[in-house]
């Protein structure tokens, strides 16, 4: 076996050096504008958001928009220069406080906003400050949303306009002005204003707390959130809407549900929105008491899929299970429930209350989040069809980069976020091997970190230790790679004895294995040398692969002696 374990180390060796070479390749088309919209600058330093009042109003006939936006602030260190994130085509009016009119520049997506011509005669004091952002123009509109991100300027099926946001990955600052980075979260909530003809329902995050009548034949929704919101979770939904309410009595006390549809699809809706109780009941035993109780929880119909908004969950999935109908595992469970109502609310937990600091780790957000759905599948119709369903969408791994992008310059990683992030919790799960201190450590994730942005070190280091195994290397192997890990595997030849050794794996992973065949069970932990295992007689070597592969995101292999 020498000259194969040679031969190994020099192929692991030649895809070490030609992933960083397309590494590198990918890091140099980032640009300037890169690294302001992601990175902490200088001018983001020093300053805190403690709240956003946003009033906008959009013009349906020219597709533009112009609106204001009151930042209230907390300056921890002198700040002469603040950058305010605002996309072009949006043009900034003027920006207003301490009774100060203060001068800006633009540069690409960037306001730069000058506060003190200098800091040396300054004498600073933190505190509590205020700046209003006046804006207008037409913002990019989405062609393919949510994907591509932008303003959705629609209409119903009766004709009448049907408008939406959608900005994840691209930026709230695509329609209205703030401090674009999931990094930095209004500890005090927001208010949105929303003017719009009153034939119109206009809906955002939170609760409504006004309606007032405007001249001209306009109405100024008002909506209030009182919770910490990512700035691209901040939404605006306009049409003919029809609402009805009801509510849940879960961990956190009596929770307010409330559901806006075109009028014209009220009785679809009723029908399958019924789903969202037992989604909530099945994430709350999961995850925790459900983050926004004071904000209540919505769910939106949209003129496209759906996002996560916080608690006002866009719906664009047609009223049909499946995934606009279609089963993305292939397993037969994923058509038995609704994909957006459990894929998008099960982000109020993981995205909306926790949120990665930098989008890079969007795989936080992705693969708990995919991950939800099979434990609703195993809450509603057991283990099995968990098992089956979370099987089933390992077919839309691609492998084609790592899960986690770069820092720095607001870029993701590869889309296996989704489910490749998914397979890597369940292993994790069955490397603990204990489903009650598994899901102890999915509420206490939410415990701890409530409320709160995260890297992904502090998630990784909190599972290794509530569980008392270091899972560095099975995050470094699934989070940084794009290798499979192999099980390689020979038995003696009274078929005893099982040999066994990881190949194409990171260097030190340590992933335990439980070969399970009815109530027979071996645990093996291979390494990267060989090792030995007796079998129970009714494990068969034959079964081995399968069994192997069904449980753990692995590929196996049999090889010669």
């Amino acid at each position: 076996m020498k000259w194969k374990e040679a031969l190994l180390v020099v192929v692991c060796f030649l895809f070490t050096l030609i992933s960083k070479a397309q590494l590198m390749e990918e890091k140099n088309l980032f640009t300037k504008a890169d690294t302001l919209r992601g990175t902490i600058t200088e001018y983001r330093k020093g300053w805190d958001v403690i709240r956003y009042d946003l009033t906008v109003q959009p013009d349906i006939i020219t597709k533009s928009i112009e609106g204001k936006n009151l930042i209230t602030y907390k300056e921890d260190l002198p700040v002469r220069v603040m950058q305010i994130d605002l996309q072009q085509p949006l043009a900034i009016d003027s920006i207003t406080g301490n009774n100060n009119n203060y001068k800006f520049r633009r540069d690409g997506n960037v306001c730069f906003v000058y506060l003190r011509d200098s800091l040396a005669k300054y004498k600073f004091a933190p505190g509590i400050r205020q700046l209003t952002v006046y804006y207008h123009g037409t913002p990019k509109e989405a062609k393919r949303a949510p994907w591509d991100g932008g303003l959705i300027w629609k209409t119903d099926l009766n004709n009448n306009p049907f408008i939406a946001t959608a900005c994840q990955g691209l930026g709230a600052s695509i329609w209205w002005p703030c401090k674009d980075h999931q990094s930095d979260e209004p500890d005090s909530g927001m208010s949105i204003r929303i003017i719009t003809p009153d034939t119109l329902v206009a809906i955002s995050n939170g609760r409504l707390q006004n309606v007032s009548n405007s001249k001209g034949g306009y109405k100024t929704w008002t909506w209030q959130v009182k919770n910490p919101i990512n700035s691209y979770d901040v939404t605006m939904n306009i049409g003919k809407y029809t609402k009805w309410s009801d509510t849940l009595i879960g961990e956190g006390g009596k929770l307010d549900l409330d559901y806006w549809v075109l009028d014209y699809n009220l009785e679809k809706g009723k029908k399958q929105f019924e789903q969202v109780k037992p989604m909530i009941r099945s994430h709350e035993y999961w995850f925790g008491k459900y983050p926004f109780y004071q904000d209540s929880y919505k769910l939106v119909e949209s003129p496209f899929l759906g996002m996560e908004h916080q608690s006002a969950v866009a719906y664009g999935n047609k009223f049909e299970n499946g995934y606009l109908g279609r089963d993305l595992s292939g397993s037969g469970w994923g058509l038995k429930w609704d994909f957006i109502i459990i894929h998008e609310s099960g982000h109020e937990w993981f995205g909306n209350s926790i949120t990665t600091k930098d989008l890079a780790d969007m795989w936080v957000h992705e693969g708990f989040t995919s991950y939800s759905e099979t434990l609703f599948t195993e809450t509603i119709f057991g283990k099995q069809a968990a098992a089956e369903y979370n099987f089933g969408i390992r077919k839309n791994i691609r492998n084609d980069k790592t899960i986690i992008g770069f820092y720095g310059v607001n870029k993701e990683g590869s889309g296996d976020m989704y489910y490749k992030a998914s397979n890597m919790l369940n292993i994790i799960r069955q490397a603990i091997n204990d489903d009650a201190k598994f899901r102890s450590i999915l509420r206490g994730i939410n415990s701890k970190f409530y409320h709160q942005t995260v890297t992904t070190k502090q998630i990784e280091d909190f599972i290794s230790k509530e569980s008392g195994h270091d899972f560095t290397k099975i995050f470094d192997q699934y989070l940084r790679s794009t290798q499979v890990p192999t099980l390689e595997y020979y038995s003696s030849k009274n078929k005893k004895k099982l040999f066994f050794r990881w190949a194409n794996c990171t260097s030190g992973f340590n992933l335990p294995i439980m070969i399970s065949q009815g109530k027979e069970d071996v645990a093996i932990t291979p390494t990267e040398t060989w090792k030995t295992a007796t079998l129970p007689k009714k494990i068969m070597l034959s079964n081995l692969s399968d069994i192997i592969e069904k449980r753990y995101y692995v590929t196996t292999k049999q090889v010669k002696e």
